[in-house]
């Protein structure tokens, strides 16, 4: 596979010419970015895969929506709707995607919609009677024909985009210059421990005069569903059957694994099958289930039984308070303006 790729770089050259183009289209204005007149803070990465955008997301959620009335907007990845769709009662996984089923579930108190035309999308929700005064882009990093107020770039500490080359040679969508657009780097999947040294180095390696965070993924001390709680400590020598449809799942099999755990891995955003169903029940044969918090609301109506969920959140390793400080001044700033 590494050697493909190498061979495949001379189309890494045509990929690069064509998304540094565009750019330039935009940066010039022959294409059209649009500005709202709202806080607009905007999510993303310059990679394809999992750099913990949902937890992010969350995370700014939980940060705003104390003050304010916040409104996130993600084209909903594989869902089986089309156009712009505000989340509600009747709302399910294959009507808005797997991520924002789940933020709607979470916080029953913020408004959640998809659209894959981001610039519709935002004018859809400007429109509502109660109409947010925040709003969150999920993964609208490359979506340049909005323009947002505050651009948040994440990248993972095992594969830095500062390291990595375009697609398909690497996993970038675009150049890794495309990071000078950002107001901040956020570094995530962080080790715990992850020292002020080591920190130093990555913040070099950026090489960007930018604010660079370092979060790690911090998992719940317990597994839910909708009828109980489990304690993980309560479970640790129970054979389990542990499922993810995740990019990266390797640290969620690392923190639930014991000697006879079963695991099954399957696509990320995968759409689950009668044939997943019945695999995955044959191979639990009465074990407790345990699967991501994205995954959950996919199988959740599966009639599985003991299936549970693991919550993840994203925590800084230092500096979060500063991190906090420019999130709301920016908002605060922006909407006194308003």
């Amino acid at each position: 596979m590494i050697i493909l790729r190498y061979l495949l770089f001379p189309f890494s050259i045509l990929y690069g010419l064509i998304t540094s183009f565009r750019n330039v289209l935009f940066d010039v204005g022959i294409l059209k970015s649009y500005s709202f007149d709202i806080p607009i803070i905007a999510v993303g990465n310059l990679s394809v895969g999992g750099t913990g955008k949902t937890p992010q997301i969350e995370y700014l959620i939980r940060l705003l929506a104390p003050n304010y009335k916040i409104a996130t907007l993600s084209r909903g990845y594989k869902r089986k709707s089309k156009g712009f769709v505000l989340a509600d009662s009747q709302s399910n996984a294959e009507i808005l995607g797997d991520e924002p089923f789940q933020m709607h579930q979470k916080f029953p108190e913020i408004t959640v919609a998809v659209d894959a035309n981001r610039k519709n999308g935002i004018e859809q929700l400007l429109q509502l009677k109660d109409k947010p005064d925040v709003i969150l882009l999920d993964d609208a990093f490359q979506h340049r024909k909005v323009k947002a107020g505050f651009y948040i770039v994440l990248t993972t500490y095992n594969d830095l985009f500062c390291n990595d080359y375009l697609l398909p040679t690497g996993n970038l969508r675009e150049s890794r210059s495309g990071a000078n657009r950002a107001n901040m780097i956020i570094v995530t999947k962080c080790p715990k421990d992850l020292s002020e040294l080591a920190q130093e180095n990555i913040r070099k390696q950026i090489g960007l005069d930018k604010p660079v965070f370092f979060c790690f993924i911090d998992y719940d001390s317990k597994v839910y569903n909708e009828f109980e709680t489990k304690a993980i400590a309560e479970i640790e020598a129970v054979d389990k059957l542990l499922l993810a449809g995740i990019a990266k799942p390797e640290p969620f099999f690392a923190y639930l694994q014991a000697e006879k755990n079963v695991k099954l891995v399957y696509p990320d955003h995968h759409n689950f099958s009668e044939n997943d169903i019945q695999e995955i029940t044959n191979k639990a044969n009465n074990k407790l289930i345990i699967t991501t918090e994205k995954d959950y609301v996919r199988l959740k109506n599966q009639n599985l039984k003991s299936l549970f969920y693991l919550p993840i959140k994203s925590s800084f390793i230092s500096k979060g308070d500063d991190f906090n400080k420019i999130i709301l001044n920016y908002v605060g700033t922006s909407t006194r303006n308003r």
